[in-house]
């Protein structure tokens, strides 16, 4: 029997659903239930084929037992160890990689030194920072959020250099980026599970919680510009690996910028999401996760892993390490290059604030 759980903490309808819908379709050898942990041995084989987490990135207890259930295994939605290395500010930079337009963006040291640090723990950083240069490539409004974070929690929008320096002060040691406010005139949000099944809806970000859902559909929109979102959220969830995610994206002048995927536990209540975005995540979950525990092989890796961490791996260290030497001599004649690169003029690191 290959056992499918939904790990969870406050939702109270999306996991019940999912269990019930996974259930329902009577699917020979598969079932579903809520996670329950008495304990958690080292290397011991889980008892789930297929786990669904929604929870762990509030609970640490919960995201290392994950880690361990993958190691002997377990094919965890979406991978753990991937979640916890993930962050917004390298995803930015990684949609760059793989076109897809996001809007200006840089990082911002805490403004509170982290625990146990000193001055000398930061040697390495030009003081005081290049404030001008960031404002003229940002430019105002703009918003600042942390680097690595979600559900709103933290964001300010600021729309001078008074207020980012206050808003700044009062985020102590979290570790901020500050990103150019894109005046949209559409926005969407956008479901993907499988890295292939895509859900647009039309959102509304500045109304209120329970009205962000906006009643419109996909098919309310230009088709091409509809295609190039959906293009967009393949791309992006491909490079990163995500089994279950939501990209977000405001459109400016015809072209959708990604302003945030990295939502590994993104939304699915009933409540906020309205009956049809509903019925179609829990459909949609539901046959991912029994096809997931279908292809379960036992003792096997059964993550998935996005291209970026797929192609690192092919190139990485290792792989050039046991290359032939003949091939290493080769590198002097890039010398001149690296030489030239040495000679440019330095960026400038440093301006009064």
């Amino acid at each position: 029997m290959k056992k499918i759980g939904i790990l969870y903490g406050r939702e109270n309808s999306f996991p019940p659903a999912v269990i019930e819908r996974i259930n329902s379709k009577n699917v020979k050898g598969v079932t579903a239930e809520a996670v329950k942990i008495d304990m958690v041995q080292q290397g011991a084989i889980s008892d789930y084929a297929v786990i669904i987490d929604r929870i762990s990135q509030d609970v640490p207890f919960y995201r290392a037992a994950l880690k361990n259930a993958a190691s002997t295994g377990t094919a965890v939605i979406n991978n753990p160890f991937w979640w916890s290395a993930d962050e917004k500010f390298f995803n930015n930079a990684l949609a760059l990689k793989v076109g897809v337009p996001v809007p200006k963006t840089v990082l911002l040291p805490s403004h509170h030194r982290p625990d146990d640090t000193t001055e000398e723990s930061f040697r390495n950083l030009a003081l005081p920072l290049d404030w001008d240069g960031m404002f003229e490539y940002i430019g105002f409004p703009a918003f600042m959020k942390p680097h690595s974070g979600g559900g709103w929690k933290s964001v300010y929008k600021v729309h001078n250099t008074d207020e980012l320096f206050q808003a700044h002060a009062d985020t102590g040691q979290l570790v901020m980026m500050l990103q150019e406010a894109i005046d949209f005139n559409e926005y969407f949000r956008c479901y993907c599970i499988g890295g292939k099944h895509v859900h647009i809806m039309p959102y509304e970000p500045r109304n209120p919680f329970h009205e962000r859902y906006l009643k419109k559909t996909a098919a309310d929109y230009d088709p091409a510009l509809i295609k190039t979102v959906t293009d967009y959220v393949l791309k992006l969830n491909e490079a990163l690996g995500y089994d279950f995610n939501t990209v977000e994206f405001a459109v400016r002048d015809g072209i959708p910028y990604a302003i945030d995927f990295c939502n590994p536990a993104p939304d699915a209540d009933e409540f906020s999401v309205g009956p049809v975005n509903f019925e179609w995540v829990i459909e949609t979950v539901a046959n991912y996760a029994i096809e997931r525990a279908l292809a379960h092989k036992d003792g096997e890796n059964n993550l998935t892993w996005g291209t970026f961490m797929r192609e690192a791996i092919g190139t990485g260290t290792a792989k050039k390490k046991a290359a032939p030497r003949a091939k290493a001599k080769a590198a002097p004649k890039a010398a001149p290059k690296a030489k030239a690169a040495k000679a440019k003029p330095r960026a400038k690191t440093a301006a009064k604030k």
